[in-house]
């Protein structure tokens, strides 16, 4: 169950305060846990990379973070960037003001711009940031997620002004169907909360409390 829960994890440090000794020190929790990847700011995909060689822990990093105001040329060369570093998963942020504007063919345009310029690279997860979006913006954001060819659907940034909630796993799953894969994140921080989150139809869990998750798993 140790490592069951452990591939769920996406082990996550993006404080813009985060030193070289605490993304070292992510690295190596992350080899000893066997998360699934680790997720850092792109300015730490090298380093991860190099420490992660050899195992078949990830290199997670986010594009367009945490605002999502950048145009998709912006986000399409910091993802081929970040790829070229080492990267093989990339969370970006969606044009949340664009999807708020009624503008779904720029909402679409930016998803699939990240999309064709890491292909056969790396998993694309689209954050939606649910906590800014009503019902109804929800579900359009997973369907053109689904329209541009992305990998997953993903809740949060973790910097705004809310996290994962079950309900919004639930529209999510039901939204994108089983084929695309939907990650919770933001305040997930127990093993309860981690079970909820995957009952509900999450196939990846963002944290920073991945080795309090897992170890409440196996108590």
């Amino acid at each position: 169950m140790k490592m069951e829960i452990a591939k769920y994890i996406d082990h996550t440090l993006l404080k813009p305060e985060a030193t070289k000794d605490q993304i070292e020190k992510l690295c190596a929790e992350a080899k000893q846990y066997n998360f699934a990847s680790v997720c850092v700011n792109p300015t730490w995909v090298k380093l991860a990379s190099e420490l992660l060689e050899g195992t078949d822990v990830k290199v997670c990093t986010v594009i367009g973070f945490p605002l999502g105001a950048n145009t998709p040329e912006t986000k399409s060369f910091e993802s081929v960037n970040a790829v070229t570093n080492g990267a093989t998963e990339v969370d970006m942020v969606i044009n949340i003001g664009a999807l708020k504007s009624g503008n779904t063919e720029l909402v679409q345009k930016d998803i699939e711009a990240v999309v064709n310029a890491v292909k056969g690279k790396a998993l694309v997860k689209v954050i939606i940031e649910t906590s800014l979006l009503t019902y109804e913006e929800k579900r359009i954001a997973c369907e053109l997620s689904v329209k541009a060819g992305a990998d997953y659907v993903k809740t949060s940034t973790g910097f705004s002004t809310g996290g994962a909630t079950v309900e919004d796993i639930k529209l999510m799953r039901e939204t994108v169907g089983p084929d695309i894969g939907v990650k919770a994140s933001g305040g997930v921080r127990t093993a309860e909360d981690a079970k909820a989150m995957i009952e509900a139809g999450a196939t990846r869990i963002g944290a920073s409390s991945g080795i309090a998750i897992v170890e409440g798993y196996n108590k």
